[in-house]
């Protein structure tokens, strides 16, 4: 196996999206006052959880544009009829917080070090180039990357073989010599394994072990396991703790 880039997944994989976005809906409740009792920032962490889920995945399907999934989450969210002027001025008062909360995981920065020489780096990912662009020149990581797609411009997302193989031909690599890191199994690490990448799907903290395990991706908890995966001439990297 002679893998010479990197393409990486950028929400829950280099960007603590999760932990950001239920940090930055419970400061914003709580500021406006729009939790009144105990459990409910609970309850209300939970449907904003399901309303982005519900309408990430009208939009990935490509039924509503990025700009509607994010009004419908609002109104899903808030359970009333809003206009997309109000929906808009709720979602950006949201991400005043949400921005606020910005970081990235611990491991990100030390292996994109360890494989600088070695693999060359770009990213996928299912969201806006316009968010993830300036998303990662925030987080001063933005440079790391010869090429940013995403499904927005593309027209395409993951798990479909098209985003994967775009990825590819933007550096061109034939897919068997380009490796993909991302935090979904499904989404991730099946579309990367399937589109003949070598997939390697992160699950950090064991979130996803309610999943049977997919087939084709490679597990490991850290980004401290990659080098070792990709056979990188460099001491960083641990064992795999999930063998």
């Amino acid at each position: 196996m002679s893998i010479r880039a990197v393409v990486w997944d950028v929400d829950d994989t280099l960007f603590d999206y999760s932990g950001a976005d239920r940090a930055a809906m419970r400061e914003y409740l709580v500021a406006d006052g729009l939790l009144d009792q105990d459990g409910a920032v609970a309850d209300a962490l939970e449907r904003w959880r399901v309303a982005t889920e519900v309408h990430w995945a009208r939009f990935s399907a490509g039924e509503v544009s990025f700009e509607g999934q994010r009004r419908d989450r609002v109104r899903l969210f808030l359970g009333r009829e809003l206009t997309d002027a109000e929906a808009d001025d709720w979602f950006r008062r949201y991400k005043t917080y949400y921005e606020a909360a910005w970081a990235l995981f611990p491991d990100v920065l030390p292996v994109l070090d360890a494989l600088a020489a070695s693999h060359r780096h770009a990213v996928l990912s299912n969201s806006s180039l316009t968010v993830q662009d300036r998303k990662l020149r925030a987080l001063g990581v933005h440079d790391r990357f010869e090429t940013i797609l995403c499904a927005a411009e593309l027209g395409v997302s993951k798990p479909e073989a098209g985003a994967f193989l775009a990825a590819c031909e933007a550096l061109g690599l034939a897919p068997h010599e380009v490796a993909y890191v991302g935090d979904h199994p499904e989404i991730d690490g099946r579309g990367a394994a399937d589109a003949g990448l070598l997939s390697v799907w992160i699950d950090r903290g064991g979130l996803h072990t309610r999943y049977d395990v997919p087939a084709g991706p490679h597990r490991i908890a850290s980004l401290a396991e990659l080098p070792a995966l990709l056979g990188a001439d460099t001491r960083f990297g641990a064992p795999s703790t999930f063998g």
